[in-house]
């Protein structure tokens, strides 16, 4: 039986699919805590293959190659150095033919003595928000502890902690010590609500506690890391940083009957409106580097929303892989010309101006027999015409995007996107959106923290990147003479309230109303909603903040009649 026990707490960035990466990635790991004295490396759920795999993982090849990298990974651990526990696929049949549902398992492997000791598979398999493991994944049985060393650690993947049932199974049968694997994805207060349900388990068992999560970006999921360690009496000795990869070596004892873990690196958590621009900068970062793009470029329109992308951009890439472009219409202001131009400066990126007048003109004569012919009699400029001019500009961002190889950013926000306040090929166009899941009222608090603070990690400047005059001017398209954003919608605040109701909240629109908004506009804001949801399924991918963002979160039919009570 041991009575001391040396963990590293190994918080990695695998990339999906770079199969070989990450096996680089965790050796390395295990070299670090091998030089710390480490007896056991402890890393994340599905970390030999990046999470979440989706259907990719009923590929054979893709398990084939997942389980040679263990096994090798598995003899690496003959030479007398740490053990591991590791996340990976486990393929129950490997004679059955595809499909493969239910006979591949969300699996934790116990490595040592060269060889794969043991595993244990995920129970508790969560299947809503952006998750769907019970579509490609089985459930496997309630586990047992498994010995290490002479210490029995009760393995636990990721979803098997937020409920009581295996953790409760675990002590039940021995186990001293709870180890759990993640791939949790960042939302705005899921850290607290993460340490919330393993103080629980730590409660309801007596046993201390390993989280090790996993960090990174992964399409539209940002993984925040912040792994820790409680030990019984519900202390926190371990508490890693969010947002970067981390390794942490940590002294565990046998106290009696009880073990307790030593004093390791406490970082204080940020704030919330930290947290949520670190999770975009990763976001971004990660997804232009790991799909490979040189850099990125934008519309610079001279407003918040472009001035926040633009600010994000530079700060996950480097102001030297972040290209810019202004392009006025006959209806851009003076001030946005200057606050485009201002807000490049103050972040060191360049900017082009590129008009589309020409787009317009030639678009207006080409159309003109057509449109003419089939438009009722006096009917003038409309949104015809407002629309031909964000897809000019649409179009003029994906001819530069072709030529340097850079991703065109979307920089729609989730209040335009939701009510469709928002051009299909036009201001829609893009590879990725930063700012997809982020409603205004969050975009202007992120935009005058950002002006005050430099975050960890960032790669732009500090000091003011964002002209006051973007922040403090009312918002606009800029599509007609003197147009107003809240010529056409609701002041954002109402209309953000009104929203988190719909869309978070799933409320009715009497709940809605009944908290001071006018029902005639709650049903109009519904109605919107609705009836956009065919553009947002053409929208490009972006990080998701909040818990319902658009796309695998919220899962509604285009063709719907539902229109409430009548």
């Amino acid at each position: 039986m041991a009575d001391a026990l040396k963990i590293a707490l190994a918080q990695c960035n695998p990339t999906m699919g770079d199969i070989a990466g990450n096996l680089a990635l965790l050796r390395k790991a295990r070299a670090e805590a091998a030089a710390q004295g480490a007896d056991l490396v402890v890393a994340s759920e599905m970390v030999i293959t990046g999470y979440p795999t989706e259907d990719l993982v009923l590929k054979p090849m893709f398990l084939d190659a997942a389980l040679g990298a263990i096994k090798a990974l598995a003899k690496d651990t003959a030479d007398g150095g740490p053990g591991m526990i590791i996340g990976g696929p486990w393929r129950q049949d490997p004679e059955a033919s595809p499909p493969l549902f239910g006979k591949v398992f969300n699996t934790a492997y116990v490595l040592d003595g060269g060889k794969i000791t043991t595993h244990r598979t995920k129970h508790d398999l969560p299947n809503y928000g952006v998750f769907d493991e019970k579509r490609v994944f089985g459930a496997g049985p309630l586990p047992g502890p498994v010995n290490f060393r002479g210490v029995r650690l009760g393995v636990m993947v990721c979803e098997d902690m937020w409920f009581p049932d295996v953790s409760e199974c675990l002590e039940e049968s021995g186990a001293e010590i709870l180890v759990v694997i993640n791939g949790s994805p960042f939302e705005m207060d899921k850290i607290e609500e993460r340490m919330q349900l393993a103080v629980q388990r730590v409660t309801e068992t007596g046993l201390p506690l390993i989280y090790v999560n996993q960090v990174g970006g992964q399409d539209e999921l940002v993984f925040d890391g912040a792994s820790f360690a409680l030990n019984a009496d519900r202390g926190l000795p371990v508490q890693l940083p969010a947002f970067e990869e981390a390794l942490e070596v940590v002294a565990w004892r046998r106290e009696a009957d009880a073990w307790v873990c030593g004093q390791g690196r406490q970082v204080a958590p940020d704030s919330t409106l930290e947290l949520v621009y670190r999770a975009l900068v990763l976001g971004l970062r990660d997804y232009v580097t790991k799909n490979r793009f040189p850099g990125v470029i934008l519309g610079l329109s001279g407003g918040v929303d472009s001035a926040l992308t633009a600010a994000v951009a530079v700060d996950a890439l480097g102001p030297q892989r972040v290209h810019t472009v202004m392009m006025p219409s006959p209806y851009t202001s003076r001030e946005s010309l200057e606050d485009a131009a201002e807000a490049a400066q103050l972040m060191g990126v360049a900017i082009d101006t590129v008009s589309i007048e020409p787009a317009m003109q030639a678009f207006e004569a080409m159309l003109r027999p057509v449109l003419n012919g089939h438009a009722p009699a006096g009917n003038g400029a409309d949104t015809t015409e407002e629309n031909i001019q964000a897809r000019s500009r649409g179009l003029t961002l994906m001819a530069i995007s072709n030529k340097l190889g850079y991703m065109v950013l979307s920089t729609g926000n989730k209040s335009e996107v939701s009510v469709g306040y928002a051009t299909l090929y036009g201001d829609m166009v893009g590879g990725f959106n930063p700012m997809k899941d982020l409603y205004k009222t969050l975009v202007f608090d992120l935009a005058r923290w950002r002006n005050q603070a430099l975050p960890a990690g960032a790669l732009g400047p500090a000091g003011r990147v964002i002209p006051e005059r973007i922040i403090t001017k009312p918002p606009s398209a800029e599509l007609k003479p003197d147009q107003k954003d809240e010529d056409s919608l609701p002041p954002y605040p109402v209309l953000d309230d009104i929203l988190r109701g719909l869309i978070e909240g799933e409320e009715s629109v009497d709940v809605i109303a009944a908290r001071g908004h006018d029902r005639a506009l709650v049903n109009r804001v519904w109605h919107m909603l609705e009836l956009a949801e065919y553009k947002r399924r053409q929208a490009c991918p972006g990080v998701k903040i909040t818990r319902r963002a658009f796309g695998k979160d919220r899962r509604y039919p285009i063709t719907n009649a539902f229109r409430g009570p009548a």
